[in-house]
C-alpha cells in the first residue's frame, strides 16, 4: 500500500511541527532508556508538570490528551485523523495509529528554557543524535484487515547519502532516505500480499544507530 507510506510521511512531519525544532548545548540521557547519550544531565530542566506548551499554544498534559498524544511516555495511540490534532478531535474512524519515539526525537523536558519540549538536545541537528520513530497503522475488518509498520532513524554523524540511500562510514546500507536527515530501516505490511517492503541489511535494531 504505497498510500500508507505517504500517510506515514505526513504523520511524522506533523509530529515534527507540533513543538518546533531547536538546538541545545549539552547531551542528555533519554528518559525511556533506548538511546543513551554521553554527559547525561537534566538537572534544572523544566518538565511537563512545570507547564510546557505545544506549537499551537496548548498546555501539554500528563498522560493521554484528547487526541491520543502522551508526551510524557513518548507515544501517540488513537485514530489516524487525530494525529494533526483537529478541533474538535475525531471520535469515529477506520484507521488506528500508534507512534512511538525516543528522547532525541522529542523529549518530555525543556532544558533550553523556551517553554517547549526539546529535540535532538545537545546536537546541531537530528543527524548523529540517535533519534528514532515508529509508526504502526491498522484498519479494515475480517478479510480486509491490514497493518502497516515502519521504523525510522536519524542518520549517524559519519553516514553518507548516496543516490537516496544512507550508508555507514564503512559502506553498510542503513536504508532509504526520508526527510533528508533520516533513514527507513524497516517497513512492512500485512494483508496486502507483500509482508516485507524493506529491512536494512544491518538489522532493524535501533541500537546500531546510537551516537
Amino acid at each position: 500500500m504505497k498510500i500508507l507510506s505517504f500517510c506515514t510521511a505526513l504523520i511524522t512531519v506533523a509530529l515534527l511541527l507540533m513543538t518546533g525544532c531547536k538546538d541545545a548545548s549539552v547531551p542528555v540521557e533519554s528518559t525511556d532508556g533506548s538511546v543513551l547519550l554521553a554527559g547525561a544531565n537534566k538537572e534544572g530542566c523544566a518538565t511537563i508538570q512545570d507547564g510546557l506548551f505545544d506549537s499551537k499554544g496548548n498546555l501539554i498534559v500528563l498522560g493521554y490528551d484528547k487526541w491520543g498524544y502522551n508526551y510524557q511516555a513518548h507515544m501517540f495511540n488513537g485514530l489516524y485523523e487525530n494525529y494533526s490534532r483537529p478541533d474538535p478531535p475525531v471520535t469515529v474512524g477506520d484507521v488506528k495509529l500508534q507512534m512511538k519515539w525516543n528522547d532525541a526525537w522529542l523529549s518530555n523536558t525543556d532544558c533550553d528554557g523556551d517553554g517547549k519540549l526539546d529535540r535532538y538536545f545537545g546536537f546541531d541537528s537530528y543527524i548523529g543524535s540517535g533519534a528514532w520513530l515508529t509508526n504502526h497503522m491498522s484498519g479494515g475488518v475480517k478479510d480486509s484487515k491490514w497493518t502497516y509498520f515502519v521504523k525510522i532513524v536519524a542518520a549517524p554523524a559519519d553516514a553518507k547519502l548516496v543516490n537516496g540511500i544512507w550508508f555507514t562510514a564503512d559502506g553498510g546500507e542503513i536504508g532509504p532516505e526520508i526527510w533528508g536527515s533520516f533513514a527507513i530501516i524497516q517497513e512492512l505490511e500485512t494483508g496486502t500480499g507483500a509482508p516485507i517492503l524493506y529491512k536494512t541489511p544491518l538489522g532493524p535494531g535501533f541500537g546500531k544507530f546510537k551516537p
